[in-house]
């Protein structure tokens, strides 16, 4: 088990936080918790990289005493095509959240977006309005069986591409752009995953509404919230939701079994 210090031995799996602002975020603290709780000897070290040194950090992973790791939102998208195998989720959405290493092999797949899913079923909600045509929108349409969506974006075409492509039958397309007003608290939760530069047209928001942006990344969707007095939920809101995601991944791997000698440096 973790020791009383925290300290690293030459038995601890260690994974990475990948972010520019990674050491920001109580991420990894949140996660190092849970491994100490459950007496697993992992740790999980926030890794502030540059986009310039991205790529450099996870290629050199494969043969590093890094097991693997969760990558920032900014990073997404540069890791999908550094991967040696991805789930369909990676390559349905063109993004990938969390890898790990199986020797000298990297393998990604899309956590995130599930952990927003199971939060939102946990919550209740039913019927939700999905803004964005981008990777994570792609992403948690993959993983929203089950609910009843509402497309919005600005631009109707790729909107109806983005449907078309993601498979959604009958889909329910809204054009939303600037000086139009649209009323969204009929909706259970509001998802922006938009390349907006502000929300301006939501006259109102939901009860729940979440983007997943850490505080380091500007939201449109907080600063309109703030103006509504709406809630606002981004990815340190959820850290436990995202930890317990997390190590369940990482067991269900076998990352965390004692006797996995050759995951051991």
């Amino acid at each position: 088990m973790m020791n009383n210090g925290n300290e690293i031995s030459h038995h601890t799996k260690l994974y990475g936080f990948i972010g520019e602002y990674a050491a920001q975020s109580s991420m990894s603290a949140t996660l190092n918790k849970l491994f100490k709780a459950q007496n697993r000897d992992a740790m999980m070290i926030p890794m502030n990289i540059r986009e310039d040194d991205f790529y450099f950090t996870v290629v050199n992973m494969k043969k590093s005493h890094v097991n693997g790791a969760l990558i920032s939102n900014e990073y997404v998208k540069n890791v999908v095509d550094i991967v040696d195998e991805a789930s369909e989720a990676v390559k349905r959405s063109g993004m990938c959240d969390i890898l790990i290493r199986d020797e000298q092999r990297l393998i990604g797949d899309v956590l995130g977006m599930r952990v927003l899913v199971d939060f939102l079923k946990d919550k209740g909600a039913k019927k939700v309005a999905l803004i964005g045509v981008g990777s994570r929108a792609k992403a948690f349409s993959f993983f929203v069986n089950g609910f009843d969506v509402s497309y919005f974006y600005d631009d109707l075409e790729k909107l109806m591409s983005f449907t078309k492509e993601m498979g959604v039958l009958n889909a329910d397309i809204n054009r939303m752009a600037d000086g139009m007003d649209i009323d969204l608290s009929a909706y259970d939760a509001v998802v922006d995953f938009s390349d907006f530069n502000a929300l301006n047209m939501a006259t109102k928001l939901s009860n729940i509404n979440v983007d997943m942006k850490q505080k380091k990344e500007f939201s449109v969707l907080k600063v309109r919230a703030n103006e509504l007095g709406a809630s606002y939920l981004g990815f340190d809101d959820m850290l436990n939701e995202l930890s317990s995601a997390v190590f369940e991944f990482l067991k269900e791997k076998r990352h965390l079994e004692y006797d996995k000698s050759d995951m051991r440096f």
